[in-house]
């Protein structure tokens, strides 16, 4: 990293806007101009025969976030030195700002993440976590920042189960609405740590554009307001989130309101003067303690305690990095399954021929992705799911097998893995791996779904890939100095041994940080020497245990079918976890779902294969750069949600 003058200016809402708008951040597309609030694509609320966006019947404790339509035919955004796709457009312009002033990749991961938990309060915010990988352009280092939750020091293994060893009843309203999900926070101390080390800009800067928004307000976007609406009556059972999002009535506040929170004005204020350690004790620290402990609505209190939130640390640890034919890739270690589920469904693939099975009539969105590739890419996730859901846990609580995260992405393993797969039949569960006698059993899968995906590429060559959440859509629903508390330990198992009455890995512990399906990822092509070489691709997305899916079919998209980053983003999703269920996106307007999808052709080969197919809408967020051949960066942003890419204009 070339070093650079310690930059000093105020980045105003408004200085920012005009910075953006008129001095080279600017989404450079085929059809955007200069940097505005809509991103390129026409929008739609459903895609052509679909119906509705949105199913019908929700189970608010396990569902991702809502559907919210399909944006047709965007068009690659392309830059020259830097470049930035976030899922809402106020905070990939507020980073696109500090990028162009001379920051870092790691001060403009604040100031985005700042401003998403504003304007995406469902899904991230200063209450919940993230996992990060950080490409040091200087050294040629990879870097992977853990700032997952952790469980209180009271939690015992039934913490979830029932409110106490003499009431083993459920706690109420329910386990993630409860005092009991919320895990201790580590997105403020993670990225407290990630600035000290790769940060140019004054910390206290890289919080003026979230300060001025919450100050002066924005105006609530039709996704927002529908996941307020879905989720009115658990919005209720809190005084804080009612009096934010609810009308006096308790109606949703409707899309275009304007929303100020001076409350979180305040907290990012002094986060900005005293730094992240203000999180952590004193007042805010204090107020979390007794939110969570909040009893009010019926609510089954945590246990979360002072010494709980001082004694938290984000951990670096080493980043799982495997080949993929010319490439490699890498992603997070555990307690994330999400690098080694990512990077051992890729090592099964190799050993089929997907280059050779292209989309069929690609254009914008992609094309139409052919049934034979789709069934091979899925029978290898159900593979990786097995292993994922069986040993995958905390790695300072659960040993993988063999006592390394290679063990589960060797080669040979994998070759193995590989030749259960009938090209002509679903195999519809997969069975796990035989790694000898074990004292773990297989867990259930937990959800993750209120949760943003932030990828950035600084004009240093630094790159970061950090994917953040508070579990849930508006996490908890405990409000707190005017941002939200996760229901991030509901990502443990709440039973803590398997049918068969041996421990589940995943199971809680105090102090262990549940497991997670977040996949930051970062492409390299390998260098002649030691180091990772030529970053290629910044690639992450929100969607629960179902982003392992998202990731795995956009680097399929990019790497073996030459899908530039947006259409790789916009191309049908699909794929499956360990389930005879296989899911294709039928928010894409290449999808026919009438009749549950029985006029599709991609959607009646796979049932024909043996898969159950479900044709409901996805709800990805994927963020994407990747270099071009001159040096350059090209992005992508979901058309499922409200992302936007920018950079300095080509």
């Amino acid at each position: 990293m070339r070093p650079v003058q310690r930059i000093r200016y105020a980045l105003t809402i408004t200085g920012l806007l005009v910075a953006a708008s008129l001095s080279g951040c600017s989404a450079a597309s085929d059809t955007a101009g200069p940097c505005t609030p809509v991103p390129n694509g026409t929008a739609v609320t459903a895609a052509p025969g679909t119906g509705s966006a949105v199913p019908a019947t929700r189970d608010l404790a396990t569902d991702p976030e809502i559907a919210s339509g399909y944006r047709s035919d965007m068009t690659a955004v392309r830059t020259t030195g830097y470049a930035v796709s976030t899922a809402n457009s106020h905070a990939t312009r507020a980073a696109c700002g500090v990028l162009r002033a001379g920051g870092t990749a790691a001060d403009a991961l604040i100031t985005a993440q700042t401003v998403l938990g504003i304007t995406e309060p469902q899904a991230s915010g200063l209450g919940g976590g993230a996992f990060l990988l950080y490409y040091n352009a200087e050294n040629a280092t990879v870097e992977a920042y853990d700032g997952r939750e952790t469980a209180p020091a009271a939690a015992t293994e039934n913490y979830l189960r029932w409110i106490s060893e003499t009431d083993r009843t459920e706690p109420q309203p329910d386990a993630r609405a409860s005092g009991r999900s919320i895990g201790i926070p580590g997105v403020v101390r993670m990225l407290g740590m990630v600035h000290a080390e790769h940060g140019h800009t004054a910390w206290r800067e890289l919080f003026d554009p979230a300060v001025a928004l919450a100050d002066q307000g924005f105006e609530i976007s039709p996704r927002l307001a529908g996941q307020i609406a879905e989720s009115a009556p658990e919005l209720a059972r809190d005084q804080a989130a009612a009096e934010y999002f609810l009308e006096p009535d308790g109606s949703p506040k409707p899309a275009g309101t304007v929303l100020t929170n001076p409350a979180l004005s305040k907290t990012l204020s002094t986060l900005a003067t005293e730094g992240a350690d203000a999180f952590y004790s004193g007042p805010i620290a204090q107020d979390i303690v007794a939110a969570t402990a909040a009893s009010t609505g019926g609510r089954t209190p945590g246990a979360l305690t002072a010494a709980d939130l001082a004694g938290y640390r984000a951990v670096k640890r080493t980043p799982l990095c495997t080949g993929y034919r010319e490439h490699e890739i890498c992603g997070m270690p555990g307690p994330s399954s999400g690098g080694t589920t990512v990077a051992a469904t890729l090592g099964i693939l190799e050993n089929f021929d997907i280059p050779a099975l292209p989309p069929e009539r690609v254009d914008h969105n992609g094309g139409v992705p052919r049934a034979e590739a789709v069934h091979l890419i899925a029978e290898a996730e159900r593979l990786a799911y097995a292993d994922r859901d069986k040993y995958i846990a905390d790695p300072d609580y659960v040993p993988p097998p063999g006592d390394s995260p290679q063990t589960l992405v060797d080669p040979e393993y994998l070759r193995e893995r590989a030749g259960l797969i009938d090209p002509g039949r679903s195999m519809g569960t997969a069975r796990p791996g035989d790694f000898g006698p074990t004292t773990l059993g297989a867990g259930p899968r937990t959800p993750e779904h209120g949760t943003s995906h932030i990828s950035v590429v600084d004009s240093y060559g630094n790159a970061a890939a950090m994917t953040t959440t508070v579990e849930s859509a508006f996490g908890s629903f405990h409000m707190v100095d005017g941002f939200l508390l996760n229901n991030q330990l509901t990502d443990f198992s709440a039973d803590p041994v398997d049918t068969a009455g041996v421990p589940v890995a995943n199971r809680v512990e105090p102090g262990k940080r549940p497991r997670s399906s977040m996949s930051p990822t970062l492409v390299f092509e390998p260098g002649p020497g030691p180091g990772p070489g030529t970053l290629t691709h910044v690639v992450g997305s929100p969607g629960g245990s179902v982003i392992i899916q998202f990731v795995v079919k956009t680097l399929v998209g990019m790497l073996d079918w030459g899908l530039d980053p947006q259409q790789a983003v916009s191309a049908v999703s699909f794929g499956a976890a360990n389930t005879p269920a296989t899911g294709v996106g039928g928010e894409h307007p290449a999808i026919d779902t009438r009749d549950d999808g029985a006029h599709d052709p991609l959607v009646t080969a796979l049932r024909e294969r043996g898969h159950q197919v479900s044709v409901a809408p996805q709800t990805s967020g994927l963020s994407v750069l990747s270099r071009d051949g001159e040096n350059h960066w090209i992005g992508g942003a979901d058309p499922r949600r409200e992302g936007e890419v920018l950079g300095d204009t080509r």
